[in-house]
């Protein structure tokens, strides 16, 4: 988890800074071996502010007043922190700015009970502060840097300088999660704060006399549970943490969870501006002071602090009169949540639904150990669907700051958006949610394949056909449409058309079925349509998904008649022409007497089918004689015959005194035939 160093108040200036607090009551802590605060690699604890080896207040003041641009402060140096979680430095703009004023300036009492003032002077100059400082480090736990059952060894650092040496220096710095700040509003005959106290806000109160070799230190707590003083509760409102009477961090152990130092000879060198009562421009032995705790030893990791005033006051007791003050913007804990959706951006709807997911990233500031939960969310923006809570919420922490959602399926194409909201159950740590960036995507539909296959050409009179396989299609949205059941197969319907051989002008003639309802994938048709006229035709076949359909495309095939399997042809009627050659008989005979004469009567003749009379009869003739004209005919014109062979029978009916003569089959005919076929037209 990366912190980022910040300080709110320029120097010479005050300021607000938001927080947020934890609130836990923790046992009394008695000192113990393998801790460590002095030699932990981060602010040199050994009584002045000037780098040696790791950092120290003048690297503190330059980032505090790099970040506080402009750099208008000769901090000494042109370096900042190698690393500081949170920084504080302020300077006094005068010997009489904000001291404490009225009765309730107490540390038992709550911040709204404080009460401060500018410009009234009478402040015993050992009590007048010119410069407090603070500073915040957070890593790995080490031999050099015990963090306890803590995942990380945090420590605070905290010192001042005042204006004169002449007394012991008893001071203490508070460490606000709420943000503090100078109020307007009449308190106690001066004016009041802003901001109060929050569970867990810690007291460090600190001691040296004789020279600076003794040093008393105590740590509280605010806890509003402690009523009054009594058992592990120093005073009303603060709890005891830890406390020692050999704290000095130049003679502790090597390993100690909290010490103090002043400067303990005269000269030490001030990085920044400074002049004492005496005039100097260095310290007077007593005159800096600086300390630090560890946090994570204290169980103390987990909380933020957004402001910190150095105080002095008349003596280490918890009840002790406050006198001067120098308050300060820290470091508060903020929270960001990123995110970023599994599908890039975009995913197609396939056969009717998408697996997606989401991914959070919270980045806590101000703090190293930090735990809570995200809840992962959906919701749709076109169409609008509400959001809908995915899975529940997941555990998150800085051991591992990110995590996934479980996937959840989306039934609908359109626009959707994630959304991960972080909860917070590290006091003090802010819930956040993302912005947005990342978390929207975008659901495509599916355009069905609908090729087509024409039935064969015809002749004028005939129907022509065409059927269509369509593929491709996805399910309908299901309900609910995040998160819930496939929906029904593809619906709406498939129609045909038949166009002239322009490809605009729509076929005449008679329709047959040209519409199908659709029931997913399958084959449709086949559709038909009897033109009334001869020609080149092309068809068209029209996919209409169903009505609120979102995920299937509509589309039109063979649309520009290009596609030439889709190109039918109705013929003309074709024609033949076949022979069957035919031809009319006829017969005549001559009637004589053997007198000479010409012997009137009737002449009948039968023409049969075959050579002997007996085949079918195709036509019975008569004519007559007389006795000037004794010849006989059929005079056929209108019966004919393909008959090969055809025969006569004939008689005679003569008149009186002329004998007639029965029917006798004594004539054929034979012919020969033959027909060419039959002819067809091309």
């Amino acid at each position: 988890m990366h912190l980022h160093r910040f300080n709110n108040l320029r120097p010479r200036r005050r300021g607000l800074a938001a927080g947020f607090a934890v609130a836990v009551c923790l046992p009394f802590l008695t000192l113990g071996a393998a801790q460590a605060v002095h030699d932990a690699g981060n602010i040199e604890l050994e009584g002045n502010a000037v780098q040696e080896a790791f950092d120290d207040w003048d690297n503190v003041c330059q980032e505090v007043d790099v970040l506080n641009a402009p750099d208008d402060v000769d901090c000494g140096t042109s370096v900042g922190t190698s690393g500081a979680t949170a920084v504080d430095w302020v300077a006094e703009p005068n010997l009489n700015a904000t001291i404490f004023t009225g009765g309730g300036s107490k540390d038992p009492q709550d911040v709204s009970k404080w009460a401060w003032k500018d410009g009234a002077g009478g402040l015993p100059d050992k009590d007048n502060l010119l410069h407090a400082f603070a500073a915040r480090y957070s890593q790995p736990p080490s031999a050099d840097c015990p963090a306890g059952t803590a995942t990380t060894c945090d420590i605070l650092y905290f010192g001042s300088d005042r204006y004169d040496n002449s007394g012991d220096a008893q001071q203490g710095f508070w460490f606000f999660q709420n943000a503090i700040g100078l109020g307007t509003n009449p308190v106690g005959g001066g004016q009041g704060f802003t901001g109060v106290h929050r569970a867990g806000d810690l007291l460090v109160i600190s001691d040296f006399s004789n020279g600076g070799t003794k040093s008393t230190i105590k740590v509280y707590e605010w806890d509003p549970t402690c009523l009054k003083a009594g058992g592990s509760c120093g005073d009303a409102n603060l709890r005891t943490l830890a406390e020692s009477t050999n704290a000095n961090c130049d003679t502790a152990a090597d390993q100690d969870p909290f010490c103090g130092i002043v400067n303990p000879d005269n000269g030490t060198a001030a990085p920044w501006e400074y002049t004492d009562k005496s005039g100097n421009d260095t310290y007077l032995q007593g005159e800096l002071y600086e300390g630090g705790v560890n946090l994570s030893l204290l169980g103390l990791s987990d909380r933020c602090f957004a402001s910190v005033a150095s105080e002095t006051r008349s003596s280490t007791s918890t009840t002790a009169t406050l006198k001067d003050f120098v308050l300060g913007g820290f470091g508060e804990c903020g929270s960001t949540t990123s995110t970023q959706e599994s599908t890039g951006g975009t995913a197609s709807i396939g056969t009717g639904s998408v697996s997606v997911s989401d991914s959070a990233t919270v980045v806590v500031t101000g703090i190293s150990s930090w735990a809570g939960t995200v809840q992962f969310s959906l919701r749709g923006t076109n169409p609008v669907v509400a959001a809908v809570n995915i899975g529940s919420p997941v555990a998150i922490s800085n051991s591992d700051n990110s995590v996934d959602s479980i996937s959840t399926t989306v039934t609908a194409a359109g626009d959707y958006c994630w959304s991960a909201a972080f909860t917070s159950t590290t006091e003090g740590v802010p819930d956040s949610a993302d912005d947005g960036t990342n978390e929207c995507f975008t659901v495509t539909p599916v355009t069905p394949s609908l090729p087509t296959t024409a039935g064969p050409d015809v002749v004028l009179g005939n129907a022509v056909t065409d059927t269509a396989a369509l593929s491709g299609t996805s399910r309908q949205p299901g309900s609910p449409v995040i998160n819930g059941p496939l929906g029904a197969v593809a619906g709406g319907t498939i129609t045909f058309a038949l166009y002239k051989n322009d490809c605009t002008t729509l076929a005449t003639g008679t329709a047959g079925t040209l519409s199908f309802p659709v029931t997913g994938d399958g084959s449709y048709g086949p559709a038909s349509f009897t033109p009334d006229a001869v020609g080149t035709y092309h068809w068209k076949a029209t996919y209409t998904p169903a009505a609120g359909d979102p995920n299937n495309v509509g589309s039109t095939y063979n649309g520009d008649c290009s596609d030439s399997n889709e190109t039918v042809v109705v013929n003309t009627v074709p024609t033949s022409l076949t022979s069957a050659q035919s031809y009319i008989p006829n017969d005549s005979v001559t009637v004589a007497a053997q007198n000479g004469s010409n012997p009137p009567g009737t002449v009948t003749f039968q023409l049969w089918t075959g050579t002997t009379c007996s085949g079918t009869l195709l036509g019975t003739f008569t004519d007559n004689v007389t006795a000037g004209d004794n010849t006989a005919a059929t005079n056929n014109t209108t019966i004919s015959t393909t008959a090969a062979n055809v025969s006569w029978n004939v008689k005679l009916d003569a008149t009186s005194p002329y004998d007639s003569i029965p029917y006798n089959c004594f004539e054929t005919m034979a012919v020969s035939i033959n027909n060419g076929g039959t002819i067809n037209s091309p």
